[in-house]
Order: C-alpha cells, then structure tokens, then sequence
C-alpha cells in the first residue's frame, strides 16, 4: 500500500469513527445525567411536609416540567436562581417548576424556611432517600432536567449560567 493511499484509509476511517460517534455526543446534554430523548423515569420523593409522593404523578400529562435539583447551601443553585425565577414568572400557567431538594447536608425543614425566606416560588419536594437523584443521574447540585409534555427528556444541564429561558421556549417550540 502506498503511503498516500494509507493516508486516504486513515482519513476515511478518522471520518467514519467522528460520524458514528457524532450521535452519541450528541444523546446528552452534560458528561453525566439522565440521557435527553428517555423517557423520565418515576422516584418516590416527600412533600415538604413529609408527605410520600411520586414525580411520575407531576409529569407526563401534557404540561412541560422544569425539575431544578438544589440545596440551600449550594452556591450554583444560587446563583442561578435568578434565571429560575424569571423563566417560573414567564411561563406561570404553561409550565410546572419542580425543586427537588437534595438529602445532602439538608432537611425538609431547613429547605421550607429557605424556600419562604427568599419568595421562591413553584412546587418543591424532599429527595429523602436519594430516589429521584439516583434515578435522574444527577451529578451535581444545579442540575436542571426540562421534560415536554409526555415525560420526554429535552434538556439537562447543570451550574449557574444555563439559559432556563432558551430551554424552555424549545420545549414550548417557542423561538
């Protein structure tokens, strides 16, 4: 084999691996996390008030649903709060806002206080025994997961500068 046709083979071969690979960079939003097209999965979680509910019963049935995974003491979750207040007052009616507090370090209690202290608004839940983390994959605090209106993964991302607005007109197929 001449050394030009070896480079043609290599370079053919380099093209087919990027392209087969290309859809699979593509499956998820983050390095780690609930792969976006699946189907969200259901996690017993507790209201903040210590009563069991599922996450399955919130999403699937035709209305989008933005889940925030956060704690009080993250300074991710923080700093993108701003972003999840304007997009919870936008689409006030058109999407249901979830935070899903972590069991690290935190309480049902301590959450409720910090919740009402600092007007948050939008539904929250306790993750007590890791249920809905586990099942979610979530890899850190400031973990938001955006689902169409039947359940369908459109979005993961995580840290403070996700652009809540953006994801959500895409699930809204607002542009």
């Amino acid at each position: 084999m001449t050394t030009s046709s070896l480079r043609g083979v290599t370079a053919l071969a380099t093209f087919a691996v990027l392209a087969l690979s290309a859809p699979l960079a593509t499956a998820r939003a983050q390095e780690a996390g609930i792969a976006v097209g699946t189907m969200a999965p259901a996690a017993m979680v507790e209201s903040l008030d210590g009563k069991p509910m599922d996450l399955g019963d919130i999403y699937g049935k035709g209305t989008p649903v933005v889940l925030e995974f956060w704690a009080t003491w993250c300074p991710l979750c923080r700093k993108l709060e701003p972003s999840m207040a304007a997009a919870r007052s936008k689409y006030d009616g058109k999407v249901k806002f979830v935070g899903v507090g972590v069991s690290a370090n935190q309480s049902p209690e301590r959450q409720k206080l910090h919740i009402e202290a600092n007007k948050m608004g939008g539904m929250y839940v306790f993750d007590r025994s890791d249920a809905a983390t586990k099942a979610f994959q979530v890899p850190h605090t400031s973990y938001v997961v955006v689902l169409d209106g039947t359940g369908k993964v459109v979005y993961t991302g995580v840290g403070e500068s996700q652009d809540i607005d953006a994801a959500v007109k895409k699930v809204l197929g607002v542009m």
